[in-house]
């Protein structure tokens, strides 16, 4: 069976985002009012190959634990969805 998995990669709450910072400072510049943060993250998108769904999710999560999220600094959420 072939599935999508939909990856969102984003720096714990904890952890100071200075990415978001700086484009929530400067938005105003833009015009732009009432944004009161900004978080910044990765959206990756996987095709992939697997026998079930379980297995599809086994995947992900291990690629999302060993090599797409820094587990000291990201937390990760993924939605899974069968490939027509």
């Amino acid at each position: 069976m072939k599935f999508i998995a939909e990856i969102n990669i984003m720096p714990h709450k904890e952890l100071l985002d200075p990415q978001g910072k700086t484009v929530a400072k400067n938005i105003s510049n833009l015009d732009i009012s009432g944004i009161e943060d900004v978080r910044i993250g990765k959206h990756i998108t996987m095709n992939l190959e697997a026998a079930s769904e379980e297995a599809a999710k086994e995947k992900v999560d291990v690629a999302c634990k060993k090599i797409l999220a820094n587990m000291i600094m990201e937390t990760y959420t993924f939605t899974l969805a069968a490939a027509e």
